[in-house]
């Protein structure tokens, strides 16, 4: 494990990462869900592609990266992209896994990998709305000692700033963002998915003009359970991505 010192809006954020195969020219950079950590990435990437050099990131506030502000995804891509050039490297191609998946496409990378992405704004049941109007309606009330009662388990725990971030970064649409990515792309579904549904797998796909679509038995964490297929489904996707 390595740190590397970055400053951004007048900040400097300690990001956490792990080199694999650093002798490689090209470069794969895997990014972790919310409330995950480089490890994950590692424990389902680390032994494979052995031609590529990997980087494997702890994003801010996680794993052992820090982070003490209120952020946005762009705020996140933009610490990534600052990263990349403090180390001096250029990705051939970015993984993201659900929020990681936003922040990969921001980069704009040669090469996609979206496992199980977030980025689609997906209706909410019917038990979840009343909940927020619920504490709506409670938090003139005492909003921050309530809040422990409502927050979603993507955000218990958090200090204040990351839960303000969380606010910012959980019901972005990204449409937009995925209808211009213009390069290749490959996305890979859990079937049975309920954090981000595989609908939203097919949207991103259907907006996507230049992308592979592969569904994997599982669900938001197929790639561990799947982990076998995945790797050789992007094996492929990487063979084809350099005869092109």
């Amino acid at each position: 494990m390595a740190v590397k010192p970055i400053l951004y809006k007048g900040k400097t954020f300690k990001i956490s990462y792990d080199m694999v195969n650093p002798s490689q020219k090209d470069t794969i950079i895997f990014l972790h869900g919310w409330g995950s950590n480089k490890e994950i990435m590692k424990q389902a990437f680390g032994n494979a592609f052995k031609e590529y050099k990997h980087i494997y990131i702890d994003l801010p506030g996680f794993g052992k990266s820090d982070n003490e502000i209120v952020l946005t995804t762009l705020d996140y891509a933009n610490i990534v992209k600052e990263f990349l050039n403090a180390i001096k490297i250029n990705p051939d191609v970015a993984a993201g896994h659900s929020f990681g998946g936003k922040v990969a496409t921001l980069l704009n990378p040669d090469s996609l990998i979206l496992l199980s992405s977030a980025g689609i704004v997906m209706p909410k049941p019917f038990k979840i709305r009343a909940k927020i109007a619920f504490f709506k309606l409670l938090k003139p009330f005492g909003g921050k000692f309530l809040r422990k009662f409502f927050v979603s388990q993507d955000a218990a725990g958090m200090p204040e700033h990351m839960y303000k971030t969380f606010k910012n970064v959980v019901d972005e649409d990204f449409e937009k963002v995925f209808s211009e990515f213009v390069h290749s792309a490959l996305i890979c579904w859990g079937k049975e998915d309920s954090a981000t549904p595989l609908t939203a797998g097919k949207k991103i796909y259907n907006l996507m003009p230049n992308a592979d679509f592969k569904v994997f038995e599982g669900d938001h964490y197929f790639f561990l359970k799947q982990k076998n297929e995945v790797i050789k489904t992007i094996e492929e996707f990487l063979i084809k991505r350099n005869r092109q």
